[in-house]
């Protein structure tokens, strides 16, 4: 694997760094995704009962004793609790904005790497393509060897950039696969809670 990375040329150096960065932001998403994972649905679930039962006090305390999107709706909620349930449902869609795009930080820079890492590999092609057309027409005599070994370095910076981008790209896909769970989550979190406020008021 090595023997063919270093045979693929310069370009393949700057592929790789694009490949660590793309590894570096998936990392990041997946830290703070699944360290914020205990506080979801289940979560939503224990603060509206403790919001039926105890009261918005002891609700609130437990709301602030969480992290993350599902936690931050309900403590919002919680938080305009004395408004009225058009105003509370306001507070909460602009606080979901806020926790949305949060949720997908850094989503483009991944999406960057995805498609930069081929086009780099397309480039490098290109370019040994170039290096190796020049070997031919500077050689005296034509030998397969020379054409065969040429194209292949050349092809292998375009084979390279396709792998990092299919990699990134399962990955990616992993990272939406759990934001979607997360929205999800939120919503069933602020039902939960709305119901619970409606009955609260009465």
């Amino acid at each position: 694997m090595v023997e063919l990375f270093v045979k693929g040329g310069s370009f393949m150096w700057p592929i790789l760094a694009i490949f660590i960065v793309g590894l570096i932001f998936v990392g990041e998403r997946l830290y703070h995704l699944l360290a914020t994972s205990k506080w979801d649905a289940d979560f939503a679930t224990d603060v509206t009962e403790q919001l039926d039962g105890s009261g918005a006090l002891e609700a609130q305390t437990l709301c602030e004793t969480g992290q993350g999107p599902v936690s931050n709706l309900l403590l919002t909620g919680l938080d305009n609790l004395d408004k009225n349930i058009i105003d509370i449902e306001k507070a909460i869609d602009s606080k979901a904005n806020v926790e949305m795009s949060f949720l997908e930080k850094n989503m483009t820079w991944i999406a960057l790497c995805i498609a930069t890492a081929p086009m780099l590999g397309f480039l490098g092609t290109v370019w040994g393509m170039v290096g190796a057309f020049e070997k031919i027409a500077a050689a005296d005599n034509i030998s397969a060897s020379i054409v065969a070994g040429g194209i292949s370095e050349a092809l292998l910076t375009t084979a390279f950039g396709l792998v990092v981008a299919v990699v990134l790209q399962i990955l990616q896909n992993t990272v939406l696969y759990i934001i979607d769970n997360k929205v999800v989550s939120m919503q069933k979190g602020v039902n939960m809670l709305m119901e619970s406020i409606e009955k609260f008021k009465k």
